[in-house]
């Protein structure tokens, strides 16, 4: 039997771009420009808070600098305020809402702090037999216009998504939720229940691994037989990454690593391997990830490489940096000098492999984020032989 326990903190969005929009009143409507992510929310809860009708509530929707689910905001927060702004001023005239950085880092609303326990027997043989996986973490839906829809028994599905759908043949698994209410406001972040599932499976399947004295790519390939998806893209990012093959020495003192992960969301499959370098020091840096994802019929290949590249940035952001904190019930972090994203010389080189499908196309904008933080701790776990338990990433 083997156990183990993970953390995970609350995280902001962190969009370069603010939240901001322009709202103009007339006798007859309301007319808004903005960065746009829930058109239908964000209309009817702009007419409700100006009595009007939805019909008279017009979004000219804008490019937006980021929203990573923050601009989905259940309560339309900001397109509120700014519409109840303009309705104080009785509409003289039109009304532009900017929040500063530390507005948006410090106001909410964050994907929510969770943590699991996880433990699972081995037989004889080194097969996993049981798997048990409890998650305790506020409900990102409860309050809002899904939860009658989508949390079912007390269960919100989002929180549990990736981990009771575990694509991996084991005969006997079990998963848990414990959702607290606490009031720190919390919504959905890039790749939402995923965020942390992908961490605390994967990487819990590397030490099963090592337990039973299997390669860590061979036992997925073996766990994923029924899913062809799942193991079309762990076979060809293997080949890309010439798994079976060591990896080069760097410099005298220094330990490399390789780390493999895959996780479906969205309805689409990636996989990952990320390769590390340790100095001396202890300072790590991923030097390159190989992604190869099956999204069904790629429609443009050149956006979902760029997708790719963007999911594993954000993702490995979060994986090095991300973390908001409390103390004495206020947040902790005001811009990015303390919230940090992934700076320019982080940046691994990048490989993405698109595998050949007839299926329907699927999601790209979102699946490539949550692979990145276990294939790089399963690579540091390789180099050092140090599990990671929490993130963000500390060695």
């Amino acid at each position: 039997t083997l156990e183990a326990a993970y953390e995970f903190p609350y995280l902001a969005h962190a969009c370069m771009e603010p939240m901001n929009c322009v709202v103009q009143l007339a006798a007859d409507g309301c007319e808004i420009w903005n960065g746009e992510q829930f058109q239908s929310i964000d209309q009817g809860a702009v007419a409700l808070a100006l009595g009007l009708k939805p019909e008279q509530v017009k979004l000219n929707m804008l490019y937006a600098g980021g929203s990573f689910g923050r601009r989905a905001n259940p309560h339309a927060d900001y397109v509120v305020e700014a519409a109840a702004i303009a309705k104080a001023t009785g509409g003289r005239a039109p009304v532009k809402l900017v929040w500063t950085r530390e507005d948006d880092m410090r106001a909410g609303y964050y994907r929510p702090m969770y943590f699991h326990t996880l433990k699972a027997g081995l037989d004889a043989q080194g097969n996993i037999v049981a798997w048990q996986h409890r998650i305790v973490g506020q409900s990102i839906l409860a309050g809002t216009a899904f939860e009658g829809m989508m949390v079912k028994d007390g269960v919100d599905a989002t929180s549990v998504e990736g981990a009771a759908n575990l694509p991996y043949a084991i005969p006997n698994l079990g998963v848990e939720l414990h959702s607290p209410k606490m009031g720190v406001p919390v919504q959905w972040w890039r790749s939402v229940g995923s965020t942390h599932t992908a961490f605390s499976t994967e990487t819990f399947l590397d030490e099963l691994a090592a337990a039973a004295r299997k390669d860590p790519y061979q036992l997925r390939r073996t766990l994923l037989a029924k899913h062809p998806r799942h193991r079309a893209a762990l076979e060809l990012v293997a080949t890309e990454a010439d798994w079976t093959l060591p990896l080069a020495p760097m410099r005298s003192g220094d330990r490399r690593g390789r780390g493999i992960a895959v996780h479906e969301s969205f309805n689409t499959v990636v996989a990952q391997i990320a390769e590390v370098t340790v100095r001396p020091d202890g300072e790590y840096r991923v030097d390159r990830v190989m992604c190869a994802v099956d999204c069904g019929v790629a429609v443009n290949p050149d956006v979902i490489r760029a997708q790719m590249e963007s999911g594993i940035a954000y993702g490995l952001t979060a994986a090095k940096h991300g973390a908001i904190t409390l103390k004495d019930g206020a947040v902790e972090q005001s811009n990015f000098h303390d919230y940090m994203p992934l700076r320019l010389n982080e940046m691994p080189r990048i490989g993405v492999y698109i595998v050949r499908s007839n299926e329907k196309p699927t999601g790209v904008g979102e699946p490539a984020t949550p692979v990145i933080a276990p294939a790089v701790a399963n690579a540091l776990a390789a180099a050092t032989g140090k599990r990671i338990r929490a993130l963000p990433i500390k060695i």
